[in-house]
């Protein structure tokens, strides 16, 4: 007979309630922490896992540099960015490069988004019924930067392992594949979205389902590193549209680091607007 084994159950000792922002976005783990299977509540240990997920890129407040890369057919275009994180519910994102994109940014503080461009010299703020435009001219979306207070308030996470069906591993790790399905009320754009992740608490793949449940787009994690403090973290993150093989957008950390001293001032508008 076929026997479940339920659940993950992971070493948070040193963890506190918590985004990810994907980037953007993601308490922060002690060094080494690993999974471990265990016979525990699915749906309350997979919650635990996501929270660990999306907490292991930000940690009490982060600083880092990136590099994107929007991709198409006929055309590519490089962006540089500075991104700055407290908790999981405020970060600002301020393109810096090239020319005519420098000072565009982005703010979160609370439940609440704006965005910034120096060329109409105008803060606005995004409503609900934004959120899913793409961020930037990218394949992420507004609704992306912000994804981890939905997809830990607004989804039930859940996964099973068999000993009929062992876990798949990748560079020597098991990898357990999260279904995450939205409360009937929630006020989302995904109807499903799935998290492969490492036994290391390393995100390596999510998928998007629209309200049908069809995938529409699915981001991978690569270059996977220690980028101090014993936290491991894919640092290449790339966005795929299902729909189109040769649309996507890559986002490369070049550097990161966390637990920073930050100001109050720098989660405003008016830091958004003067950098």
């Amino acid at each position: 007979m076929k026997q479940t084994i339920s659940c993950v159950l992971f070493n948070a000792a040193k963890s506190r309630p918590l985004l990810l922002v994907a980037l953007v976005l993601v308490l922060p783990l002690s060094p080494g922490a690993r999974a471990e299977v265990a016979a525990l509540d699915p749906t309350a240990t997979a919650a635990q896992l996501i929270e660990a997920v999306l907490e292991r890129t930000r940690g009490l407040s982060s600083y880092s540099e990136m590099s994107m890369t929007v991709h198409r057919p006929k055309w590519e275009r490089n962006s540089a960015l500075k991104a700055w994180t407290r908790g999981d519910t405020d970060s600002l994102i301020r393109f810096t490069q090239p020319a005519r994109e420098a000072g565009n940014g982005t703010l979160k503080a609370g439940r609440q988004m704006w965005t910034y461009t120096p060329k109409l010299n105008r803060v606005i703020r995004l409503p609900s019924s934004m959120m899913a435009q793409s961020w930037g001219g990218s394949d992420f979306s507004f609704n992306d930067l912000a994804r981890s207070d939905e997809l830990k308030e607004y989804f039930d996470h859940s996964f099973k392992v068999t000993t009929d069906s062992p876990l798949p591993r990748a560079d020597g790790h098991q990898v357990f594949t999260i279904t995450s399905i939205p409360h009937a009320d929630a006020p989302v754009v995904w109807g499903k979205q799935e998290l492969k992740i490492r036994d290391d608490i390393v995100l390596l793949e999510q998928t998007f389902f629209d309200q049908d449940l069809q995938p529409l787009k699915r981001m991978t994690g690569h270059d996977i590193k220690d980028v101090g403090d014993g936290r491991i973290i894919a640092t290449r993150m790339r966005m795929n549209s299902l729909e189109d093989d040769d649309h996507w957008t890559e986002i490369v950390y070049q550097n990161i680091n966390f637990n920073v001293e930050l100001k109050d001032r720098l989660f405003t508008q008016f830091s958004l607007k003067n950098p």
